[in-house]
């Protein structure tokens, strides 16, 4: 078996030091790839996704500015970003977007944030990592990203729904948009099963799986720091859910990441 992690972040402050052991159990579990996803922790821990990707042929990069952050955006931001993704290794940019549940930064903060980095991401021609996260009961976030992903032309250069945690109104929008939709761990947990029924009714060939590590570790590892090595599980749920051999579903999902960050093209 052959599976790719599409989303950890195994070059945040949380993990310095730890990225050569975890990858070793990565593969050791069948991982043959990951995206190490640079923003969430401000503007500077991109720098450690780099640097992870640069030192293993199985990472890549994204860089970005996380909505959490988006009260730090200005110019020097931008240009740093943009100096970024000439990098051979980075490529993808995000994980940008909205939330709405926490509010770390004003929300037109983080609009303007995210209308910023679309319009990079178009420019350099890279695809986008999108975080979106709604507030309790309301559906504001995803009315407001979809009008920002048409009013920027997020369509012009797609990318992935990132540990996607939306209804199914919401991932057939971002279909149509470019956009595939990637499940973690929370897929795995006793209470998801509105997100479950999500992932049964979209189309296969669009799916991804991530850990989102250290975050959001799946059953049978809730509770503890997640790695890229539990991405298994995340694929052997969508197995169980979409009733198909796990080999299946894990090379299904890599050829998709492959296909939605141009790995081929850079190989």
């Amino acid at each position: 078996m052959s599976i790719f992690d599409t989303h950890t972040h195994i070059g945040a402050p949380a993990l310095a030091g730890q990225a050569d052991v975890l990858l070793e159990r990565a593969r050791a579990a069948g991982v043959s790839g990951v995206i190490a996803v640079g923003a969430g922790w401000g503007l500077e821990s991109n720098a450690g996704a780099i640097a992870v990707a640069h030192d293993h042929d199985d990472v890549w990069a994204t860089v970005g500015v996380h909505p959490h952050d988006a009260s730090q955006w200005n110019d020097t931001a931008l240009q740093t970003l943009e100096d970024w993704l000439h990098q051979k290794r980075v490529v993808a940019l995000g994980e940008c977007g909205l939330d709405y549940h926490y509010d770390h930064s004003p929300r037109e903060a983080q609009r303007e944030c995210l209308r910023a980095q679309i319009r990079l991401a178009r420019r350099q021609d890279v695809p986008l990592v999108i975080h979106v996260r709604a507030s309790t009961g309301s559906r504001t976030a995803y009315e407001d990203l979809l009008r920002v992903f048409d009013e920027e032309g997020a369509n012009q250069c797609g990318g992935i729904m990132h540990c996607f945690s939306g209804d199914l109104a919401l991932a057939q929008e971002c279909l149509e948009r470019g956009f595939d939709i990637s499940f973690s761990g929370v897929i795995t947990f006793k209470n998801a099963q509105d997100l479950r029924d999500v992932a049964a009714a979209l189309p296969l060939e669009r799916l991804l799986v991530e850990t989102d590590s250290p975050l959001l570790a799946p059953v049978p590892h809730r509770g503890k720091p997640n790695e890229p090595a539990f991405v298994v599980h995340v694929a052997e749920c969508l197995a169980a859910i979409r009733d198909k051999p796990l080999d299946q579903i894990a090379e299904c999902t890599r050829e998709r990441a492959y296909h939605v960050f141009r790995l081929k093209e850079r190989s």
